[in-house]
């Protein structure tokens, strides 16, 4: 890693990682390559490395503080770009909210139930935890979970809706969502038969656009790193977009490069390459 000794004076560079399936194993693991890799980007004075995950922002602090990113000020994108935080160790839960996107969830969630009258709802409680439906599996959520009525759930503008049909693989889940038609959100499909409705527009890309402006960035000096279908966007919108080895077809073709599973470490092998390359 000679270019560690890079010019400090170099361009800004944005570093943005998803979370599930690329920083952290699925069982939450989190290898020592990774983390070392990503201090040694983050050690750079004109390097930011930005979490831009699906995850609430109460699960995403832990991962932060793991990685040695939890920095005063640090922009992190959650719930698939609806909430833009900034962190603030120390003082009250940890962040302030930097932008917040919601939308009225009642006709996507009724269409999704007509189909799917089984399956389980949450939506976000930005900084608690969510409310639902049905409790989720053991694990599956951060935060205080709290059971109500779905039409409280769908009672005032949210964040996010969550849906869980255990039942289906992501591969069924998706040819129905895609057969039903939504209109007026974003989606994806995750990499179980989970899916996550967000504002019409809003996706990680959006919201490391606004992070890329704010941070004086360069936009052909950007990179981001991805598994999952919420994250093409992501990988469309950076100038390098890495997938990882173990991410589904669409999701490898939208990459720039590819690089090795999470259980190889991948995101190690990919940030290497950035720092011989990029920095």
């Amino acid at each position: 890693m000679s270019s560690i000794d890079a010019d400090p004076t170099a361009s800004p560079l944005l570093v943005a990682l998803d979370v599930d399936g690329t920083i952290v194993h699925h069982d939450g693991h989190l290898a020592e390559p990774v983390r070392e890799v990503v201090q040694a980007l983050e050690a750079l004075p004109h390097v930011t490395v930005v979490i831009a995950t699906g995850r609430s922002v109460l699960s995403t602090l832990p991962v932060m503080e793991q990685l040695g990113l939890n920095t005063e000020g640090r922009p992190t994108v959650c719930s698939n770009g609806a909430v833009t935080v900034a962190a603030t160790p120390g003082q009250g839960q940890g962040f302030e909210l930097v932008d917040v996107v919601t939308f009225d969830p009642a006709p996507a969630v009724a269409l999704i139930r007509t189909h799917l009258p089984g399956a389980l709802v949450a939506v976000e409680e930005i900084g608690v935890g969510f409310k639902v439906s049905t409790p989720f599996p053991e694990g599956e959520l951060w935060g205080e979970e709290i059971v109500v009525p779905v039409e409280e759930l769908t009672a005032k503008p949210v964040t996010r809706v969550t849906f869980r049909e255990p039942t289906l693989t992501s591969e069924d889940f998706a040819a129905l969502i895609e057969r039903i038609g939504l209109h007026g959100v974003s989606y994806a499909v995750g990499y179980s038969a989970w899916l996550d409705l967000a504002p019409e527009g809003v996706s990680k890309a959006s919201a490391l656009e606004l992070v890329r402006r704010t941070l004086g960035v360069q936009p052909h000096r950007t990179v981001a790193v991805g598994d999952q279908r919420n994250d093409l966007e992501m990988l469309h919108w950076a100038a390098v977009g890495y997938a990882m080895g173990q991410a589904p077809p669409e999701v490898l073709r939208a990459a720039d490069r590819t690089t090795g599973t999470v259980e190889e470490d991948g995101l190690a092998e990919a940030l290497r390459e950035v720092l011989d390359t990029m920095v």
